[in-house]
Parts: structure tokens; C-alpha cells; sequence
């Protein structure tokens, strides 16, 4: 992760100029847009239960699995709440995963210590993951410029923490921003914020902020006409269950999909009930892969790999022996397969007509022999 986002190319929906915004790149190898397969981040959030090694573990598993990019979170718990107790610093919704804590409990057990950032960077580069982070306050980012952190994303619950925005924006790095909670002239603001502050590789992420969401609140059709509306990529950051979501999200056009990562579900976690195991978020890089494949374009005909498929189609064939000069009628032409004969569209006009040589059962109709 040497090269600095000046160094990195345009990257448009189509390969070519538009006027979108440029992509996110990274190194020429990887990058955010139509032309490239989707963008896989793999989330730590707090899923490394406060331990450096369970951390460093799911930076592997993120690389094994074959996800392109390994997202921290930057905050700690002083530097995004209070320390109050009661009121709505107290979590009491019986339906969250945190049912029960305070902000400021949630946020110390949640948060990556800071003192442990380079050494996830470092392993993930090594790996060859893009590493970056989500900054929670002007600080953070000043921290994570400090280990050249190549892109900044906002998270849903900051998108309207327009200081921030300005802040990340001034690096002039690429920047992820999540819209769950937004209405859209919030969206408008946020990225006239982020624009007007510098930002000119700017991607959107559809986002449902429930812990999980469920499918029926999650309206993807958001996400081409958001792409339209901004002029900018559009991905997912999905806290469903499983991977089907992200799967509709990329033959919407989603460009980035976004899944929290754990070792095993089972061992607990602030995140882990909305989280993928290794195996499954190995599933969802090759499965959104092919969905992006099968997209393709519009296209009409037989693709190279049909080819061969053509002799299997339908066509005219004598269906009996003729001598020369016997007419051709029901009894002796019919539509079968292999395709090697006349098109059927041609049946009309071939009965009636004589041949001009002997010919067998089996030999497929053309002009030549009538």
C-alpha cells in the first residue's frame, strides 16, 4: 500500500470518461466500478473481543477467504459518548444484540484499542488486503494519517457528523460514505460537505441500520436510483443474515459489498449474531463474482461458448430416399435436429419443389439439391 490515492487511476462505471466521479483504486489492481468484480469488505468492527491475536486472526481469514479489503473501526468510547448511565445513553431495546449495556459500556468493549492499528495494518498489507478504517471524530483521522491510511468511510450513524466529513474529505483520499438513517437531502449536504471539501473519489453505501436487518426492510432498488441521483458507485453494507442480500445488491449494480467478519459466531462478540464465518464470507466473494459475471451486457446471439450449440438447433432434413425428380412434401421433409440444413422458416417454401439428384434419408435440405 506504497502508492498514495494521486497516484491512483479514474476508474468509471463503464472503464471510460464519464461524468462520475472517479473510483476507488488501489495499487492499478483493484478498484470500484461496473468493469471490476464487487469490492468485498470484510468488517472487523469488535469482533476481535478485545484480543490483538483474534484480531490478527480474522485479518488472515479475511485474506484466505479472498475478500479484497479489511475495514477497522476508530473510536474510543470517550471520543464518540459519555460516560452517563441512564436516559438514552442506556440501551433498552429489548430486540438489540445490546440490550441492556450503556453507550459508553458498549463503546469500550466495542472499540479496536488505537495502540493496536499498525500492527493489524502492517499484517494486512503483508497479505495483501486494502486496510483502512472508519474514523468516528476529527482525531481519528489525524491517528490514521498517521499510518498513511489509504481511504476513510463513514459510518451510517456519522453521516451526519458533517465536521468529520470535512475532515476526511481534506485528506484528499477516497471516501466510502454509509446512508443508513439518511433522507436524501441529508445525503444531498453530505456529499456537498465531502465534495466541496476535496473529495473527488466518493462511493455510497445502501445501509439498513438494524442489528440484523431483516430483507424487507433493506429496499435495494435504492441503490441504481441513488447511483443516478449522485453521480457516484454505489455498494452495500449489509447486516443481514447470510449473503443473499449483497447477491441482489450486485445484479442491482452494487460495486461494494460490506459484511462483518467473525472467526465463529459461537464465540460471542458485540457483532457476531450479524456476522459471517470465514467459510461463508469465502462464499460470498465467489458467489457475488459470478453474479457480476453473469451480468455481463445486453446481448443478443450466441456467445463464443455456443458456437458449437448451433448444430443441435432444429432444421430441414429428407426424411426419406428420393430419386431425382421426386417432389418434396410431408411424407419425405421434416423439421428435426441437427441444424446443418435449411432454417424452418423455409419449409413452406421447399414443398412442392423437385430434387435434381438422388438423394437419402438423412441429408440435410439446401437449395443445391432442389
Amino acid at each position: 500500500m506504497d502508492s498514495g490515492p494521486s497516484e491512483w487511476p479514474s476508474v468509471c462505471a463503464n472503464g471510460t470518461e464519464s461524468e462520475r466521479s472517479p473510483r476507488l483504486v488501489h495499487t492499478g489492481q483493484l478498484a470500484i466500478g461496473a468493469s471490476h468484480p464487487p469490492f468485498v469488505i470484510a468488517e472487523m468492527s469488535g469482533n476481535h473481543n478485545q484480543s490483538l491475536e483474534r484480531a490478527l486472526q480474522l485479518v488472515e481469514a479475511a485474506a484466505q477467504c479472498g475478500a479484497h479489503a479489511l475495514k477497522l473501526q476508530t473510536y474510543t468510547a470517550e471520543t464518540i459518548t459519555l460516560d452517563v448511565e441512564g436516559g438514552a445513553f442506556k440501551i433498552d431495546d429489548p430486540s438489540s444484540p445490546w440490550h441492556g449495556q450503556t453507550l459508553h459500556q458498549l463503546y469500550r468493549q466495542a472499540c479496536t484499542p488505537w495502540e493496536w492499528h499498525e500492527a493489524i495494518f502492517r499484517r494486512g498489507r503483508q497479505l495483501g488486503l486494502v486496510v483502512f478504517s472508519s474514523p468516528f471524530d476529527e482525531s481519528a483521522v489525524d491517528f490514521l494519517e498517521s499510518l498513511d491510511c489509504p481511504c476513510y468511510k463513514i459510518a451510517s450513524f456519522e453521516n451526519v457528523h458533517l465536521p468529520l466529513i470535512r475532515k476526511a474529505s481534506s485528506t484528499g483520499k477516497p471516501l466510502i460514505l454509509s446512508t443508513g438513517l439518511a433522507h436524501v437531502g441529508e445525503l444531498q449536504e453530505a456529499v456537498q460537505v465531502a465534495r466541496s471539501a476535496g473529495c473527488q473519489n466518493l462511493t455510497l453505501l445502501k445501509c439498513t441500520s438494524a442489528y440484523p436487518a431483516q430483507p424487507s426492510d433493506l429496499n435495494l432498488r435504492t441503490i441504481p436510483h441513488m447511483r443516478d441521483l449522485f453521480g457516484v458507485e454505489v455498494g452495500l453494507s449489509d447486516h443481514t443474515l447470510g449473503h443473499s442480500a449483497a447477491l441482489a445488491a450486485v445484479a442491482l449494480g452494487a460495486t461494494v459489498i460490506e459484511k462483518h467478519l467473525t472467526l465463529r459466531r459461537s464465540d460471542g462478540g458485540v457483532d457476531s449474531t450479524f456476522s459471517l464465518e470465514p467459510h461463508e464470507m469465502a462464499e460470498l466473494v465467489q458467489a457475488s463474482h459470478s453474479v457480476w459475471e453473469g451480468m455481463g451486457g445486453v446481448f443478443y446471439g450466441p456467445t463464443a461458448r455456443e458456437i458449437n450449440s448451433l448444430q443441435f438447433r432444429r432444421s430441414l432434413y429428407i426424411s426419406a430416399d428420393l430419386r431425382a425428380g421426386q417432389t418434396l412434401d410431408a411424407s419425405n421433409v421434416r423439421v428435426v435436429r441437427p441444424g446443418l440444413g435449411l432454417h424452418p422458416r423455409y419449409l413452406d417454401t421447399v414443398l412442392g419443389r423437385k430434387v435434381t439428384r438422388d438423394v437419402s434419408k438423412g441429408t440435410p435440405v439446401q437449395w443445391d439439391i432442389l
